[in-house]
């Protein structure tokens, strides 16, 4: 038997120019999310990420087969790990344990591309609804199955999933627990493209690239932009749209942006 990952081989992560790209790496297991030594890997990313201002784009994808079966259900069928203990000491993992992913994901600065390999259920389905844009290999597929095993989405499911789907659908996939399959997650909008399983990484680069070739500050502020927005009213938005434009108009990127415009060139951008 190999020996277990060490925490900081739960997700791997490698950097090409301004885009880091974090594989899940538990292939045998098919990726599950719900261990402490993911949870950490993952918080511990996030906040590499946000404290390097080289990083532009963040992309997420699974090793082998699987992007990710969510949570360990051998775990849950024996109630050991986070599925062990009374209801209150439950409570107390989820809060101390995956509950820690969406929290960090949404507080990522960066742009995040799921590149979304394989089955993606439960817990797996949620953590690509966590990415700001996702892609799917035609191999994928989508179950927010929770009512399967007769329980809920405790990892803030109940949260992304109409944010990107829309109410409606959200509640077939959540009352039902049925797959939908890569084309049909396409006409729902669940993902932005579909691409053959050998031109999925190759596509989420692709639109990295596109997204990485903007001002670094530009694509952080317009990230916290939409994210208030899912909260504030448009007066509060507005209001904060002007004070971030402000600081916007004063970068020395916003005035190479200006030049490489008014000369036809690419411009070349360095986060000041």
């Amino acid at each position: 038997m190999p020996a277990d990952p060490t925490p900081t081989e739960v997700i791997t992560s490698t950097t090409d120019g301004h885009v880091t790209t974090w594989t899940l790496n538990l292939p045998e297991a098919r990726n599950p999310i719900s261990g402490p030594e993911m949870v950490d890997r993952l918080v511990e990313l996030v906040a590499d990420v946000n404290a390097d201002p080289q990083t532009r784009v963040v992309i997420l994808t699974g090793a082998g087969s699987a992007f990710s079966a969510g949570g360990n259900v051998k775990d849950m069928a024996d109630r050991t790990g986070m599925f062990g203990g009374t209801p209150r000491e439950l409570r107390d993992g989820y809060r101390r344990g995956i509950q820690r992913i969406p929290l960090a994901l949404y507080d990522c600065e960066v742009p995040v591309i799921a590149a979304v390999n394989g089955p993606a259920v439960g817990a797996g389905c949620d953590l690509a609804l966590m990415a700001d844009m996702r892609i799917a290999s035609t191999k994928a597929f989508f179950a927010e199955s929770f009512v399967k095993l007769g329980i809920i989405p405790g990892d803030g499911g109940a949260w992304f999933l109409p944010r990107v789907i829309g109410p409606a659908r959200a509640a077939e996939m959540a009352y039902t627990g049925d797959r939908v399959d890569a084309a049909t997650a396409l006409e729902w909008g669940l993902v932005s493209q579909v691409v053959e399983p050998e031109e999925l990484l190759p596509a989420a680069r692709a639109l990295a690239a596109r997204v990485a070739v903007n001002p670094p500050h530009t694509l952080r502020m317009t990230k916290k932009l939409l994210r208030q927005s899912e909260k504030q009213d448009l007066r509060g938005l507005l209001e904060l749209s002007a004070a971030l434009q402000a600081i916007s108009h004063h970068t020395e990127d916003h005035r190479e942006a200006l030049d490489a415009l008014l000369t036809k060139r690419t411009g070349t951008f360095t986060g000041h």
